[in-house]
């Protein structure tokens, strides 16, 4: 359980929000490697920046049940070489602890608890340098007879640049993995001289790019490490003879695996551990375990209670491809060109992706402006719909972005934001914008929603949907989905995608719970005839599929977006915004599908 899969966790939760995850949780091409130290670029609001904050953490309440004191001075080692192991220097590194322990009464052992716990985590604070600044405990962890086990987690921070960062998976078969281990007091503890060096020479080989992915073992020892290292890219491991059992599944904390490339100069004492191999096994000497059934095993634990690998039919699915016609290329200009067009970001409650559109949109060359529609009372509303309606005049796009409008509860999501739109003021400047000024627009994830409810696709215009209308519902895994996904453009046929070409793969963030596109056989055939199915959800080979992993909500054909009849008003669900520089560095793929530069370009 401490070592099993827990994919379907965090797959709960919104990992590329503000566009500036540099790792994303699970990493490689299959995305199954988890990293080990949380990477975001620091956030500046309408600049790009290349510092990263960096956190990590560290805790075995196995050691700490037999002795507070190590468990401490572990916990603090383990944080921090989490940190050196996704690339950081050992330098202005600083560290917050979390401590649980039973109510202390009057009894002294138990007193004695949390005073050792603190005594090792000062121990290696003393002997790193490294500062505790602030903390949280409690002293409550006891109901009737039951206890806490003593309880301090280390939380590592510090920054680093997005240059420096590397990540846990294997990367090439062929390189050799070496183990670098430090030296061990009379205590059983790493020594803190011996753990700064080591820092020091792990750093100088990733910054470097002699190594190229490094873990440090925890909880699981060497064994978890290669396992995990292994999985996210589907590469096999062979062991160097001589590695002991207690080498692999022992603990060895402060201690780095390394995969470095050919020709890379190790320090003395590094141990070749072994090589990564084309094929996908464990093996050592004689022994050979089959990784896909290992995977399968670490992945199923928690299935039951963490779903991510939900069996589906896997249907054959067609493959969309529409070539924008000769005489469809009007629809790449306008009647009026503008050197630098308006963008209208309307904000509305719950909306959370207004700041990185409007970065993207202003990087692209367009004037971004985020209107906030207000709804603390009737008059607010009013005000609003008067003022975005005034705007709308001067606006040459209007882009609705991503977030959860309502709450996202049951058939809620974009309610709002349609009944909005659905105003007379407003149905009749859009309209006016759509047809009259040639004007664009676009909406993501929960702008999806809304343009889909609105009918403004695929119809081009608001009308009251019904039943025989594409709509968008809850993913049939039954949870939010949040990881990177592969998309296939299906069709140019639209302004947003002028620098596309039909059979371009483009990987996407998608984070929404309600994504699945559905839509009858007739309606879809007609979509793909006149060129409105945008893009399509696909595999490795580029197929469309209904498996989860690649279509994470099992949209119908695997539709991920779709445009209206002359493909001025684009809908899809991924995350097309949150895109640049040193952004998702564990995940190999072309994200930047110029779609906003693409918007900009028309109106020139």
């Amino acid at each position: 359980l401490n070592v099993c899969s827990k994919r379907g966790l965090p797959e709960r939760f919104d990992s590329t929000i503000g566009h500036a995850t540099v790792l994303m949780p699970f990493g490689g091409k299959k995305q199954k490697t988890p990293i080990q130290a949380m990477v975001h670029k620091i956030p500046v609001e309408g600049k790009y920046t290349t510092t990263c904050s960096m956190m990590s953490w560290g805790y075995n309440p196995y050691i700490a049940e037999k002795s507070p004191y190590h468990s401490a001075y572990l916990a603090v080692v383990e944080s921090v070489s989490k940190l050196i192991a996704t690339g950081a220097k050992f330098e202005d590194v600083y560290l917050t602890f979390q401590e649980y322990f039973e109510k202390l009464g009057k009894d002294a052992d138990r007193w004695g608890k949390p005073v050792s716990a603190l005594l090792g985590a000062l121990k290696a604070q003393l002997g790193l340098g490294v500062a505790a600044i602030g903390g949280k405990d409690s002293m409550s962890g006891t109901f009737e007879q039951l206890t806490v086990p003593p309880t301090l987690v280390s939380f590592a921070v510090t920054d680093e640049h997005v240059d420096h960062i590397i990540s846990p998976e294997f990367k090439e078969a062929g390189h050799k993995v070496y183990l670098l281990k430090p030296e061990m007091d009379e205590e059983g503890l790493p020594t803190a001289q011996s753990l700064m060096k080591l820092y020091d020479e792990v750093f100088a080989l990733t910054s470097a790019g002699k190594a190229v992915a490094a873990w440090t073992p925890a909880f699981g020892g060497v064994a978890e490490g290669v396992l995990k290292m292994a999985i996210g890219n589907e590469l096999g491991f062979q062991y160097e003879a001589g590695i002991s059992n207690e080498e692999i599944f022992g603990y060895n904390y402060g201690a780095f695996i390394l995969e470095v490339v050919d020709g890379a100069e190790v320090p003395a004492g590094a141990v070749l551990l072994g090589e990564v191999t084309e094929k996908y096994d464990i093996v050592r000497g004689e022994e050979e375990i089959c990784l896909c059934a290992l995977e399968k095993t670490y992945e199923d634990k928690l299935e039951s209670v963490f779903t991510c690998n939900l069996e589906m039919p896997g249907k054959e699915i067609e493959t969309f491809t529409y070539n924008c016609k000769e005489d469809e290329r009007k629809i790449y200009a306008p009647s009026l060109k503008v050197a630098k067009p308006k963008v209208l970001i309307p904000a509305f409650p719950g909306t959370n992706c207004e700041y990185d559109t409007a970065m993207v949109m202003e990087k692209a060359g367009a004037e971004a402006e985020i209107f906030v529609v207000r709804n603390m009372n009737s008059e607010a509303v009013i005000q609003s719909v008067e003022e975005f309606a005034k705007k709308l005049k001067t606006a040459q796009m209007v882009f609705i972005p991503g977030g959860f409008s309502g709450g996202d509860e049951p058939d809620g999501s974009a309610k709002f934001i349609t009944a909005f739109f659905r105003n007379e003021l407003i149905k009749e400047g859009v309209t006016e914008l759509l047809e009259n000024r040639d004007g664009l627009m676009a909406g993501i994830c929960n702008g999806f929603q809304a343009l889909i409810k609105l009918g403004l696709v695929p119809y081009g215009k608001i009308i009251d949907t019904d039943e025989n209308c594409p709509t968008l519902t809850y993913n049939t895994i039954a949870r939010h989905q949040s990881k990177l996904v592969r998309t296939r453009i299906a069709s140019n046929k639209s302004p947003w995608l002028a620098a596309t070409k039909p059979g371009e793969i483009y990987t996407v963030a998608i984070s929404h719970g309600e994504g699945r596109f559905l839509a009858n056989d007739n309606v879809v055939r007609e979509l793909a005839e006149k060129g409105q199915i945008a893009t399509q959800y696909v595999d490795f080979d580029g197929k469309p599929t209904d498996a989860i992993q690649f279509n994470p909500n099992d949209s119908a054909y695997a539709i991920e977006g779709i445009t209206s009849p002359d493909g001025r008003v684009f809908g899809k669900m991924g995350h097309s915004e949150r895109i640049g520089y040193g952004l998702y560095k564990n995940v190999i793929g072309e994200f930047d599908m110029k779609m906003f530069e693409s918007a900009v370009k028309y109106f020139k």
